[in-house]
């Protein structure tokens, strides 16, 4: 039999976490042997794509602003219907290029409404060929946005009518779809929880002489997307305050954050670190996950990326979920992971150096996470249901 070919659809529009968990995905599909194509629809993301077989950037765009309503390119200018064309057909192409025998579309019905321009198109095209390919919508943990009950019945009618397979890319130990959203039910047994996707390659040894980076020290991060600043400099602020004063703290910097933001925070650390020694403030870097292995405490947003590595690390965590717009994802998450008793919340309206230095304290008390309390294999499990889905179909 021929290897299986997928197309994978993804489109980030404020962070890069839809993205890299798309990235995870397809690296482990073509571990089993399939054939991968991964189509992103948002910001090029250097680095991050590096295991992807085969990568297709489609003229970028983003969410304008925290309401995600309007969109804009590359430039920031508003998106026109011939940027939304040109997107549009090479979506087409490639649908009839590859003959895929599965296409997986990362959250679109449950998310992405801005996006039916393109993915409605691309759906009915993959509807109406022949053979029709296996069609999979793949989503995290918890649904962010409206829970409008209308809104969601509509969203349930757009995958009765393109959807073979639904996968939750979470554990319902720790979170159910029903917790954000209500029609369960209608789903059947099309729904298929996986398990977390996380990247296992941190658990590689470093070579001997390698630096370890990230020993005992306090992991400052905000993820990759254009939010989080407010969290950096409250945590630069609150190190003098906290027990973790004498540790080394470490600070990233999302490069959506803007090219000044870095050098910024710079010269906001050196106003708390007289000695120059305490504080480290730089770009983010790809071995963010031995960072967490290695260190004391991970103070840091709650996304999807960020709350699983941080689960697998087993590390002590203070987490102030992101709140802008309507998102409730973060918050819904970091609350049930502190009802655990597994890390400590500052609500993001009531961050300050003091806040978080008092959440800090209290987490330094706990032990570190046990290993094994929650399914971290939703990549290759993920892997293993499209293998069986596809196979024994036409070459």
């Amino acid at each position: 039999m021929s290897a299986r070919r997928v197309l994978v659809y993804v489109q980030h529009l404020l962070g890069s976490g839809h993205l890299r968990r798309a990235a995870l995905l397809s690296d482990a599909m073509t571990r089993a042997g399939m054939q991968v194509t991964l189509v992103s629809g948002g910001m090029p993301v250097p680095g991050l794509v590096a295991n992807v077989a085969r990568f297709v950037q489609l003229p970028p765009v983003a969410a304008a602003d925290l309401g995600f309503k309007s969109l804009v390119d590359e430039h920031g200018r508003a998106v026109d219907d011939a940027h939304k064309q040109a997107r549009r057909d090479r979506l087409l192409a490639l649908l009839h290029e590859l003959r895929p025998h599965a296409v997986v579309i990362e959250l679109f019905p449950f998310g992405r409404r801005q996006m039916r321009f393109e993915l409605l198109p691309l759906l009915d095209a993959a509807r109406a060929s022949r053979p029709a390919p296996v069609i999979v919508s793949s989503v995290r943990d918890v649904l962010g946005g409206s829970r409008d009950a209308e809104r969601q019945l509509r969203m349930l009618a757009y995958f009765d009518q393109y959807f073979d397979h639904l996968l939750v890319h979470g554990d319902p130990a720790l979170v159910r779809l029903d917790q954000t959203f209500a029609h369960v039910q209608g789903l059947g047994r099309r729904l298929h929880y996986t398990g977390y996707v996380v990247d296992r390659s941190f658990a590689v040894s470093p070579d001997p002489g390698v630096e370890l980076c990230g020993q005992d020290e306090v992991i400052v991060s905000a993820g990759g997307g254009a939010v989080g600043r407010g969290l950096l400099e409250a945590a630069i602020r609150a190190r003098a305050l906290s027990v973790f004063a004498g540790l080394r703290w470490r600070v990233l910097v999302g490069a959506a954050m803007g090219t000044d933001a870095c050098a910024e925070l710079q010269t906001l650390a050196r106003q708390y670190d007289a000695q120059g020694e305490g504080i480290i403030v730089e770009p983010n870097r790809t071995d963010f996950s031995a960072l967490l292995r290695r260190c004391r405490l991970s103070i840091s947003q709650a996304g999807y990326n960020t709350v699983i590595e941080t689960l697998q690390a087993g590390v002590r965590a203070v987490m102030v979920p992101f709140a802008g717009g309507s998102e409730t994802e973060q918050r819904l998450r970091a609350r049930v992971l502190a009802e655990h008793a597994w890390i400590d919340i500052v609500e993001e309206p009531d961050l300050t150096p003091h806040s978080l230095a008092q959440a800090i304290n209290r987490v330094s008390r706990r032990a570190r996470l046990r290993p094994g309390a929650v399914a971290l294999d939703g990549a290759d499990a993920s892997a293993r249901l499209i293998a069986e889905w596809t196979d024994g179909g036409p070459p």
